[in-house]
Formats: C-alpha cells, structure tokens, sequence
C-alpha cells in the first residue's frame, strides 16, 4: 500500500500542478495582475500547503525536529531542484523576467529566519515576528499589483487598449473554468503530497531512518514536489515568470508563514547541526540564483545540471 500511495501521490500531483498554472495564469490575465504577482501569492501558498499540514501535525505529535526539517530542507529542494528539473526539460528565459524585488524579500526572509534560530529554539514571539513580515511582504504585493494594474490601464488608452499578453494563456476562458482549475489545483496538491509522504515515510522508517533526516530529505522533497510539478508545467508551456516566482513566493511562505504558524502551536528547538550546515546550505542556494536574477543569465540545461548535481550531493550527504 504505501508504494501504491507513493505512485498515487505522484499522479495527482502532476495533474494538479497543471491545474493550478493554467488557473493562475488565466487569473492574472482576466483581473490585469502580472503572472509573477499571481504565482508570489495564489500558487506560492498554495503549492505550500504540504509543508504547512506536515509541521504542524508533526508538532502536535512532539516531532518537532521533522517540522523544522521539512520547511529548511523543502527550501533547499525548491532552488536546486525545483529550478533544476525543469531546466533540464527546457530552458528559462529568466532574464526577460525582473524577480529582483521579491528575491530580495526572500533572501532577507532567509537571514530573519536565521538569525532567530541562533536563540537556538523558535517560539511564539519567533512565531509572531515571522507572521509580522509576511504580512508586510503580501502588504507590498498588493501595491506593486494595484500600481501594475494603473500602468496597464494608462497604457491601453494611451495606445490602442490593447493588453499585455501572457504566453500560453487563453483569454476565452471563463470564469466558472478559471475557478475549476485553481479549485482543483489547491485540493489536489495537498492531497497528492499527503499520500506520497505517508508512503515514503512509512517506506523509509522501515528501514530505520530517523526523523529528523526523514524531515530534511524524505518529507522535504515529497512535500516539495507540488512545487516542482508546477514549475515542470510553467518551463513547458514557456512561462518563466510563473516558475521562479512560484519558488520565490514558496521559500518565503515555507519560513515565514508555515513555521509562524508552527511555531504558534508549540516550541520548536533548534539542533545545532542546523545552525553549523542545513541553513547555510539553504541559504547558499538561495545565492545560487543571483545569476538568473541580476546578471541576465537564461536557466538552461548546463545551469539545470548543476543544481541538480547539488541537490543529489545534499542528500547524500544528509543520508550519511
């Protein structure tokens, strides 16, 4: 039963992610929002939500280092792997995309999260401080959407009332469908991450592995995979803004939301391996895409590669 699930898991993973693009892209056409404020928001929270469910029941049932362990090593996967996969299906045209305001978002994201495990444990005020930034993160999203929408509606009768275009969206669809398909995609994703986690875990337990490295690998990238289902949908149908915003958007909810709210539900101490490797190693890879990000660098197949190779590396090293 439990590789059953693990098959199950990733079948409808697959067809959600699908769903929740083509939603999401379609919103962002319909209501005027670029479809990198869209996948920062709607997909991003949404393709989170294993790792939400997963820390707080593992909280609940006094594993708080799986909890921890997920949400750092999801991180991990969601840059290395996540971006990697895909590359390596086609390449990114991430340069003609500009992700550098909400990098920046998540990359101070990453040192506030940091620097409140160096108190080694994170509890409510961590909590509390956490939810504070992401909601001023979702404050700023919202003007930057409100300000695009201005500029596109000053533009349209400027000119010709044309609008801009987004790749691979099909402006006669409607509503009702539009709806359907984020429906379907915030369901199914959860679900198919549950399953395939309850699988795995089962799986590797019976091998004798223990939680905390069940967190950073096993759960991390099970939980990890409505991210990289979406973001294998966006590099085929060609829509880059979609893909790295949705890890963006994914990485800043992982450590502020989902661990704000974790943290509100019980104390999660701090090991101190995480402070000597996995959040450095987390926060390495955040860097790593410095050069799709402000030097105008495609992600293409060579790039794929190499992160793929160091996601690979990771977990053995983590297995080890």
């Amino acid at each position: 039963m439990d590789w059953l699930y693990v098959g199950l898991g990733l079948i409808i993973l697959l067809l959600a992610g699908d769903a929740l693009v083509k939603g999401a892209v379609n919103l962002s056409l319909r209501v005027g929002v670029p479809a990198l404020i869209v996948s920062l928001t709607i997909v991003a929270f949404g393709t989170s939500a294993p790792e939400l469910l997963v820390s707080v029941n593992a909280i609940l049932d006094g594993a708080p280092g799986l909890a921890l362990g997920n949400v750092v090593g999801s991180n991990t996967a969601n840059v290395l792997l996540v971006l990697g996969v895909p590359a390596l299906i086609a390449t990114m045209h991430t340069s003609e995309h500009d992700t550098r305001d909400s990098y920046l978002q998540m990359m101070a994201a990453t040192a506030l999260f940091i620097g409140l495990c160096a108190f080694g444990v994170l509890t409510w005020w961590s909590g509390l401080i956490l939810l504070a930034a992401l909601a001023a993160m979702l404050v700023h999203a919202a003007r930057v959407s409100m300000r695009h929408r201005a500029e596109m509606s000053a533009a349209a009768d400027a000119c010709t009332g044309e609008e801009e275009e987004v790749e691979g969206a099909d402006p006669n669809l409607g509503w009702p469908k539009i709806l359907l398909f984020l429906v379907l995609g915030l369901v199914g994703l959860p679900l198919g991450a549950e399953l395939l986690v309850e699988g795995a875990v089962n799986i590797a337990r019976t091998f004798g592995v223990s939680e905390t490295v069940i967190g950073l690998t096993l759960v991390a990238l099970g939980t990890s995979l409505p991210e990289l289902a979406t973001t294998v949908m966006a590099a085929l149908r060609r829509q880059a803004d979609v893909a790295i915003g949705n890890v963006i958007g994914s990485n800043m909810f992982n450590l502020l939301g989902i661990m704000g709210v974790a943290t509100l539900v019980g104390p999660v101490p701090v090991d101190p391996s995480f402070m000597s490797w996995d959040l450095w190693v987390m926060a390495g890879a955040s860097v790593l895409l410095i050069p799709f990000v402000y030097l105008g660098r495609d992600l293409t197949r060579l790039w794929g590669g190499l992160l793929f190779a160091l996601y690979a590396a990771y977990v053995v090293l983590a297995l080890t």
